[in-house]
């Protein structure tokens, strides 16, 4: 746009703002005890989903959630709370330490500068961030408290008599490390030679990291593992006291994956040894007709024949090229290899073999499958493909064929159940099962512990050394632990972490070593919350007088609304409930769930119709946005184009429809002199507002109000269009439905709304201070009480006329109003009226 087309001085009055807002620390709140807390107001404390600071920088996709919870921030500051409404960075990360490979540049350098970016892309908006709490995860003052957390979690077990975690001091067994909510195992997982470190299934897609696209194999590593399936149950139930989207509890849910069954144990033929698995349906175990054994299970080694083992050992190469993902992928065809050994039915006492197949994952269940093929979709595929045989064990009620039949229906070819419904059939079966010591019922969950250890460099390393291959922990006092300076940061090559080259750091002492994993990037995103209520106190993670009031309050959740994208639905918010729940059970925090109300904003894509990326050339920056149109034309567009959670399409056009919206508001407040200078508009003066405008001034409030606190805000601003266009042209302006409106205005457009207050003010004594020191309007409902109606005048059915009339017109005041009517009377000259039809509130029609 060019400097001398701007249609409103928006250069000159938002860089002033932003001054103005940042020198007085406006949008600090302050701490229970510290100078300036306000008691007696409740609190609010809204929170964005904190950013990844990359070197590409903001686009305009990203500043959508973030301009949402600033309008809802500066909203809840005029209604009378005290809001706290922060920002930070989520620093460690993959792309930096890549970065650092290919350049040499320390992460902490590329980190740095890229925060600085972010920051000022973010200030240029106008976001009223409390910026004296911003934190950063990289930062050793930080990344402190997020070690002092897993020495927590390290020093804990989960006492099932309890339901919850206490310190393993308490846990009266012989080997506390069997037990701890942090521990070391040896799992499979999934290994990127080229990257040099484990990647969560997530980031794993076609067998290949989603970072670079190098190959993935799957293969066995020592890791450090978080006891998270010991919170499923609660971690499920927990979840009904939370105003989440149902999609994103159901998807919660799924993860979790609770079922319902029992374990059964099969035989080894001419072996001691027994398969157990577990299933959600044992009232078909008289259909079962042969086992499925993930590659990787441990009794694979002990049963293959010597003529199997050649195809056994290349499937099991080949499946160590997948990812769970890939494995589980319905849509794909069955693959697998016989062992050679068999199991007993222990129902029908008869041999079935035993396959191995790759769908079947050993993190799941007990990595063993039970084959029915007549009742399950999966196992007759797999049947079919290597020709095993079927057994139809129960009958449909209804009239469906009973071969594939996978619903509930009644057991036959099942003596000890024939003739039971599918729920007495299951019973009975368990029942019979345990009296034979052969099975149990069982709960099973889908969800796995939480595979903790990363081989990078860019990460917070471990609180721990270890000495003659026991782990301890370090002492509070040893906190933080900084990595090392380095100068090669590539992988080794070896599967030993990049810190293992730092010998002097590694060797603790003469008989101990520091651990040389580091955390994944999720650890210091599962309690930024807390540390923001509390980000200075060098004595806590949080203090508790802090942590008690902003996450305070008789809901389950602590922060009052948190906002983000539907990406993170599953794995970033169940590890913080999880963190959340450890700390609530020790006595370290007051709440057990971090997050009360859950908002996620939909995807903003490029103006092709396509997700916004560098291959595509559609990234669009606020920057050019900005320096186009203004911030608040940015921010207000942002929340026009439609609402919050939909997936919508950028457009420039858009933006410039909104810029002319924010330029006739101008006008209605400012005229240009001859000497081009904008001055306050003469028309405003300190008079009442007639009736209809104060109907349009309080319908406007009303309005705006319920649309903010139901994120409806493109609506809100569809109805201050509106109010615009009510008061565009009138002759004299009232000076309070100004001020109202500009209230109305300031969460959305705060730089504008700003300026024109104070350019009211300097002319007008009628109010003090600055816009966002103002309270909230309130509006009267008896002035949207609808007290005229229109009624339409008919003659022989034909409209005629209308005319404003009261509601409460009787119908002999609508007729004597219709006969009085001048254009009616004017057809009716000379006429015989024979009839009057009346529809009270509606119509007169004449009959002639």
């Amino acid at each position: 746009m060019d400097e001398r087309r701007k249609p409103y001085p928006f250069d000159q009055f938002e860089p002033k703002w932003q001054a103005i807002w940042e020198e007085q620390q406006l949008f600090h709140a302050s701490n229970p005890g510290e100078k300036g807390f306000e008691h007696a107001k409740p609190k609010f404390y809204v929170l964005d989903m904190f950013p990844y600071p990359s070197g590409a920088g903001l686009h305009v996709g990203h500043p959508e959630g973030y301009t949402a919870t600033d309008i809802i921030a500066r909203y809840k500051r005029m209604r009378g709370f005290n809001v706290l409404h922060p920002m930070g960075w989520d620093a460690f990360g993959l792309p930096a330490e890549q970065y650092a490979i290919k350049s040499g540049q320390h992460p902490a350098i590329t980190t740095r500068e890229n925060v600085s970016s972010f920051k000022n892309q973010l200030k240029r908006i106008g976001f009223s961030y409390d910026w004296q709490r911003e934190i950063n995860t990289t930062d050793p003052r930080y990344y402190k408290w997020t070690q002092w957390i897993f020495l927590q979690i390290y020093n804990s077990w989960f006492n099932p008599a309890t339901n919850k975690a206490e310190p393993i001091s308490t846990y009266s067994g012989k080997n506390p490390d069997e037990v701890r909510l942090a521990y070391v195992a040896d799992v499979p997982v999934n290994w990127c030679q080229e990257l040099g470190t484990v990647l969560a299934n997530e980031e794993v897609v076609d067998g290949k990291s989603e970072i670079g696209g190098f190959p993935v194999v799957r293969r066995p590593m020592r890791q450090w593992t978080l006891r998270i399936t010991a919170y499923a149950e609660r971690l499920l139930t927990e979840l009904n006291g939370l105003d989440w989207p149902e999609g994103v509890k159901l998807l919660q849910r799924n993860w979790i994956g609770k079922s319902e069954g029992a374990e059964i144990d099969f035989k080894i033929d001419e072996s001691d040894q027994r398969i157990r698995v577990f299933t959600t349906r044992p009232d078909t175990l008289y259909g079962g007709t042969f086992l499925v054994l993930a590659p990787e299970h441990s009794l694979v080694d002990l049963i293959v024949t010597e003529e199997q083992w050649p195809a056994v050992r290349k499937y099991r190469e080949r499946t160590a090229r997948k990812s769970d993902l890939e494995r589980a992928d319905l849509s794909k065809g069955k693959t697998g290899v016989f062992t050679g050994a068999y199991a007993i039915n222990p129902a029908t006492n008869q041999k079935i073999p035993i396959w191995i197949a790759d769908y079947v994952l050993i993190g799941y269940g007990t990595g063993a499958i039970g084959g029915v093929p007549a009742h399950d979709e999966r196992d007759l595929e797999f049947a079919r493909k290597f020709d095993l045989p079927t057994v139809i064990v129960v009958q449909p009620t209804g009239d469906e064929p009973a071969f594939g039949f996978t619903g509930e229906g009644t057991a036959i070819n099942s003596p000890v159940i024939n003739g039971l419904t599918s729920a007495e059939a299951k019973k009975k079966i368990t029942a019979w099962l345990e009296e034979r010591g052969q099975g149990k019922r069982a709960i099973n969950y889908k969800l796995r512990d939480w595979l903790f250890s990363r081989q990078r460099y860019w990460g917070e390393p471990f609180p721990i050394i270890w000495e003659d291959g026991r782990h301890r922990s370090l002492g509070e006092s040893e906190l933080p632990v900084v990595p090392p300076p380095l100068e090669d940061y590539k992988p080794t090559g070896t599967g030993e972490p990049p810190l293992s080259k730092a010998k002097d750091w590694v060797r603790y002492s003469e008989k101990a070593t520091r651990e040389t994993n580091v955390m994944p990037q999720w650890a210091g995103s599962c309690w930024y919350y807390l540390r923001f209520c509390d980000p200075h106190d060098d004595r806590r993670f949080v203090g508790e007088q802090a942590e008690r009031y902003w996450m305070g309050g008789e809901q389950r959740g602590g922060v009052d609304l948190y906002v983000g994208g539907i990406e993170h639905a599953v794995l970033h918010l169940l590890y913080a409930r999880f963190w959340q729940k450890v700390l609530f059970d020790l006595g370290y925090v007051s709440k057990p769930e971090p997050f009360q109300r859950l908002v996620n904003q939909g995807i903003i894509l490029g103006e092709d119709n396509q997700k916004m990326s560098k291959s595509r050339g559609n990234i669009v920056s606020p920057d050019d946005v900005i320096d186009q149109y203004g911030a608040d034309a940015f921010r207000c567009y942002e929340m026009f184009m439609g609402p919050l959670e939909q997936m919508k399409p950028w457009s420039m056009r858009g933006v410039e429809g909104v810029s002319r919206f924010l330029a006739r508001v101008w006008r209605l407040f400012m005229s240009e002199n001859q000497s081009g200078d904008w001055e306050l508009a003469g028309k405003i003066k300190q008079i009442d507002a007639d009736k209809a405008q104060q109907k349009i001034t309080h319908a406007t409030i009303k309005k705006v109000t319920e649309d903010i606190e139901s994120f409806s805000f493109n609506t809100a601003i569809s109805q201050m269009m509106i109010f615009v266009n009510a008061f565009t042209g009138a002759e004299a302006i009232p000076l309070s439905s100004m001020r109202g409106f500009l209230v109305l205005l300031s969460p959305f457009a705060p730089h504008m709304a700003s300026e024109l207050w104070e350019r009211l003010t300097a002319s007008f004594t009628d109010a003090r201070g600055d816009i966002t020191g103002q309270s909230w309007p309130s509006y009267d409902e008896r002035l949207l009480v609808e007290d005229e109606v229109e009624i339409v005048l008919q003659i022989n059915g034909k409209v005629r006329d209308r005319m404003k009339m009261s509601v409460l017109a009787t119908d002999e005041q609508m007729k004597t109003a219709a006969l009085s009517n001048p254009k009616i009377q004017e057809r009716i000259a000379g006429k015989a009226v024979r009839n009057v039809i009346v529809v009270p509130r509606k119509l007169v029609n004449l009959v002639v």
